[in-house]
């Protein structure tokens, strides 16, 4: 086995289906535009008792015909074809998707969540409950509900014979998803990883949420919402899509001629081990502390935090206090989930993607809607406004789950 130390982890291929588009250039144009994607959700409007009625929704995407057949769709529900379609094209922008023999080689794995399977088949099994019959169950009900639905249906699609890690854990599944795969990569399980997370769009997770009391009910002024670290926030809205990062051995993507992106340096991760729905700063600060420590780093390498930022009262203040404790007031922090809501699972992967190719292009998106920085947040430098222009070497996208999973990745810009 190679030493520890002498191994690198590498960015080679990033790909997703985001509420803002499935390439970067037009993801970037809606960022720079400041305009985000929630929209109003008509199909929710005869759900009985349900505060919101706002969602965002993935743009449409094409499945081509001759990859995505009818067999291979029959233990896909909608999650998993957003996790099978993002990672091919991460896998194509790595210049991997035709290279079958790597693929089912051993070396290559998936690392990969959702904080659920599909919505459609967790509603069969309802029924069963409910009614005592089995009518609408078939063979593939359980592998489209089952928690591991994302990463085995990639290992499937893609003929992957490596290792195989769920990261079922709410919102820091993506992020968790990328860390397991840097760790597995470190320490020479693998040579490539496939790593991210997805969740589909579905009333239910909104209703989960606003039996809390803590989404938004800003239904009729969608672009208003939500607002991130700001003293008028009503709640989060919920998003869905896809993220996938191809993870790499620096030798092994050297010796292939691939480009990278960034390379992976530091992944910290702990729970606050106290309480389901309210964050702890300290332990929350730990995470962070625990990928500086990973990278070897100071605090003051990071030159850019992308926030949790769910827009909830006590999220917010927890992880601004946190990320002062660390950080002190100068750290640039924005969070992406006010341009594509909360996308639970996903939300790991596609916020890391952002974050990567912002660092790259030394321009840093704002918070949208924070007009009026909440007082009980920490003092740090909200990005607002027009963005960020920064040129650096060093950022953290940090994540904060149900259950207190708190996670913090740290990537360093390879030009």
């Amino acid at each position: 086995m190679s030493g520890f130390s002498r191994r690198r982890v590498v960015v080679t291929g990033m790909g997703g289906i985001s509420p803002l588009g499935c390439e970067w250039h037009e993801i970037e144009a809606r960022l720079r535009a400041c305009r985000n994607a929630v929209c109003y959700m008509e199909e929710w409007s005869g759900v009985r008792g349900l505060n919101t009625r706002l969602g965002v929704p993935a743009v449409e995407f094409f499945l081509p015909p001759e990859r995505y057949s009818r067999k291979a769709l029959r233990g896909m529900g909608r999650v998993a074809i957003l996790a099978c379609r993002a990672s091919e094209l991460a896998l194509a922008d790595a210049g991997l998707l035709e290279e079958t023999a790597l693929l089912s080689s051993g070396r290559v794995g998936v690392s990969y969540g959702s904080s659920a399977g599909t919505q459609d088949a967790i509603a069969d099994f309802g029924r069963l409950i409910n009614t005592n019959e089995v009518n609408g169950l078939n063979a593939n009900s359980y592998i489209r509900m089952m928690g591991h639905t994302a990463p085995v249906n990639i290992a499937v699609f893609f003929g992957l014979q490596g290792r195989v890690h769920t990261t079922s854990s709410a919102c820091t599944s993506g992020s968790q998803g990328i860390g397991y795969a840097y760790e597995t990569i470190l320490h020479d399980h693998a040579d490539i990883m496939i790593a991210g997370g997805a969740e589909e769009l579905g009333v239910s997770y909104s209703a989960v949420f606003d039996t809390l009391y803590a989404t938004s009910t800003k239904n009729d002024s969608p672009r208003l919402t939500p607002r991130p670290y700001d003293r008028d926030r009503d709640g989060l809205v919920i998003g869905e899509g896809a993220g996938t990062l191809i993870l790499e051995e620096y030798e092994h993507a050297k010796a292939r001629g691939a480009k990278m992106y960034a390379e992976v340096v530091g992944f910290g991760t702990n729970c606050d081990g106290t309480h389901i729905t309210q964050p702890r700063a300290d332990t929350m600060a730990t995470a962070m502390r625990l990928a500086l420590a990973a990278a070897n780093l100071p605090p003051e390498a990071i030159a850019y935090v992308n926030g949790h930022g769910t827009a909830t009262e006590l999220g917010d203040i927890a992880e601004s206090q946190a990320m002062h404790g660390v950080f002190g007031s100068a750290m640039p922090i924005s969070s992406l989930k006010s341009y594509i809501g909360h996308t639970l699972g996903a939300a790991g992967a596609l916020e890391a993607w952002f974050t990567i190719a912002m660092m790259r292009a030394n321009w840093f998106a704002p918070t949208l809607n924070l007009d009026n920085v909440d007082p009980r947040c920490a003092d740090l430098a909200y990005i607002r406004g027009e963005g960020l222009a920064l040129e650096c070497e060093y950022v953290m996208s940090t994540n904060f789950a149900f259950g207190g999973i708190n996670t913090a990745l740290i990537f360093r810009r390879l030009s």
